[in-house]
């Protein structure tokens, strides 16, 4: 089987496009009272400023819906929660009726997802009327089960944040989880700065209480944790290899080893949707052809094997005109592992996407394929 550097270029960047176009759609409500900190949470936590896009879509008397175009997320926001005992029971109300009318749809694009309800830490207490709020609604909430997350916003203090999670916890409130979190640094004075935290635990908690299918559009529109969305790229690895050769990891001709290319492509596609990057065709091409070792070239899985093996000397036995399951897994997983470093400095800020194929980059990409081939043997 012969297949071109440049159509696997072309058909990487046709299966990120796909990918990314069919992540479905999370939707969650945010809770709380005015001045807790909301929009600095949501723009904290996601990787659009969502709350910086205008006032949002009023879908009821004190809910808005907050999108972006082509970014798969809805922020519902609601507002004056403190104006009183009957506003808080119309919030309530809202809240399920909007709950029930997505259900009732039984598309999983318009279901609420999960509650984010805020509490300000700096304010020291929590209302009697916010403790029967969320006990109402809980009780509202036992069919339906949307998980609701409290957030203990403006953190400033982690020892008044503990203290007031006690409290909360010893409410024994139906919520997946109590996170306090600081979402922005906070300077006290010219020589101390309490540095933010707390928003890559919140992505945590979400991540164990969201459906699966959701979890690759949580990792791609969060930018709050780089662990889990490294941790949720290596299960698409995981998921690649297996797909790859079966359990048996049975031996692949040299001839054929091409055909794992379009595995690898998938692979490729839901680690770079799982990062929410955007990649040109330089970036695919520079990456490819390090592995590779050409560009434009139309090559054979004989070709393609070897290049690869190239890269450590002895990384796999070549009997009878094949490769073994084993090496044949070693070079997706090999492929997958770099992509996510590759995925991990692009992401920092490390390398610079419109330097993707100068020699340096091109070189330190060989070099991590050939440490990551090492990494990956020695195991």
């Amino acid at each position: 089987m012969d297949i071109s550097t440049d159509k696997i270029v072309e058909e990487c960047i046709r299966a990120i496009s796909e990918k990314v176009r069919n992540l479905k759609s999370l939707n969650i409500v945010v809770a709380g009272k005015t001045g807790v900190g909301k929009s600095t949470l949501i723009n904290s936590v996601f990787r659009e400023n969502l709350a910086e896009t205008g006032i949002g879509k009023p879908v009821t008397t004190h809910m808005r819906r907050i999108e972006k175009k082509d970014f798969p997320l809805k922020v519902y926001d609601t507002r004056g929660f403190e104006l009183g005992r009957e506003v808080q029971k119309e919030v309530k109300n809202e809240i399920m009726d909007t709950i029930r009318a997505g259900l009732a749809t039984k598309d999983i694009n318009q279901a609420i997802h999960c509650i984010w309800y805020c509490i300000n830490t700096a304010s020291n207490r929590v209302e009697p009327e916010e403790i029967q709020w969320l006990k109402d609604f809980s009780e509202e909430n036992r069919v339906t089960q949307v998980p609701v997350i409290i957030v203990l916003t403006q953190s400033f203090s982690k020892k008044k944040a503990a203290q007031l999670k006690n409290i909360l916890l010893d409410e024994n409130l139906d919520v997946v989880q109590v996170v306090p979190v600081l979402a922005i640094d906070y300077e006290i004075d010219d020589e101390y700065i309490v540095k933010a935290y707390g928003l890559d635990k919140l992505i945590s908690v979400m991540t164990e209480a969201l459906p699966d299918e959701l979890i690759d559009t949580l990792q791609n529109v969060q930018k709050a944790s780089l662990e889990e969305k490294k941790r949720r790229a290596q299960k698409a690895v995981a998921t690649a290899v297996a797909a790859s050769f079966g359990e048996g990891f049975a031996p692949v001709p040299f001839t054929d080893a091409a055909m794992l290319v379009p595995t690898q492509i998938t692979m490729i596609a839901s680690i770079t949707a799982i990062f929410g990057v955007n990649v040109s065709k330089s970036v695919i091409m520079a990456f490819i052809t390090s592995a590779l070792g050409t560009s434009g070239a139309t090559i054979a899985g004989r070709t393609l094997a070897s290049n690869l093996l190239k890269l450590v000397p002895g990384a796999g036995t070549i009997l009878g005109g094949s490769i073994s399951g084993a090496t044949a897994g070693l070079i997706t997983t090999t492929l997958g592992e770099a992509y996510i470093q590759l995925m991990t400095a692009v992401y920092k800020g490390e390398i610079n996407v419109n330097q993707m194929n100068s020699k340096e980059i091109r070189k330190k990409f060989k070099e991590m394929f050939a440490e990551r081939f090492k990494v990956e043997k020695d195991k």
